[in-house]
């Protein structure tokens, strides 16, 4: 599903080359679900960027499902984003001031898909995160963990190959957290690759497997 080979990235500050991914290979298995981990500056916030074509390698190659995404134009990139990968963040990005329902259904708006299939599709992702009788509800009088699962709701309303997450824990309490880590298995047994970053090694024990960066490599 993933297979990233020799990668490599740098950011420049003015005329400081800043090196954050130093030839770094990793496979990931459809359906899989991958934990992240590695100390601030280690590059795994960029690694996830990449997987989730939110950034572009400087050298090597990365195949995601059989597609040579460093060869693929803007517009191609778009599109993958929007139809094959789910993204989770730790501020939910939700639109506060619409409901559970039409914050569901946006991505399905960019994808320009009808009105009627939108609110049909954005009801059933709802269920599966066990919110369908919040639909209605705005974002915003909604509790941290119930915002968490509509972003995952979100994620998976155009049924992607992947699902990116990253630290979709860190604003909840040890319950929540564990309740949202349960929706990812489910996720993850229903055959979605779950790739996910997170500091705290209780929320990445979840994971099928557990990835460790540091200084811009798999240690």
């Amino acid at each position: 599903m993933i297979d990233l080979q020799d990668v490599s990235k740098t950011y420049y500050m003015g005329e400081i080359a800043v090196p954050v991914l130093r030839g770094l290979s990793l496979h990931i298995n459809h359906g899989e679900f991958v934990a992240i981990m590695g100390p601030s500056g280690s590059g795994k916030s960029t690694l996830l960027n990449i997987i989730g074509c939110l950034d572009t390698i400087d050298y090597g190659r990365y195949i995601l499902a059989g597609t040579h995404i460093n060869l693929a134009s803007n517009a191609q990139l778009a599109s993958i984003r929007n139809s094959r990968i789910g993204f989770v963040f730790q501020a939910f990005n939700l639109i506060p001031r619409i409901n559970a329902l039409r914050n569901v259904e946006l991505p399905m708006v960019y994808a320009g898909i009808r009105q009627d299939i939108r609110k049909q599709r954005a009801l059933a992702a709802l269920q599966i995160v066990g919110l369908k009788d919040r639909a209605h509800h705005s974002s915003a009088h909604l509790s941290g963990g119930q915002q968490q699962r509509v972003a995952i709701a979100r994620s998976i309303v155009n049924n992607p190959d992947i699902i990116i997450a990253d630290e979709p824990t860190g604003a909840l309490d040890t319950t929540t957290s564990g309740e949202i880590m349960r929706i990812f298995q489910q996720l993850s047994a229903s055959g979605k690759t779950v790739v996910m970053v997170t500091h705290e090694e209780d929320i990445a024990a979840y994971a099928h497997k557990i990835i460790h960066v540091r200084d811009g490599n798999i240690v």
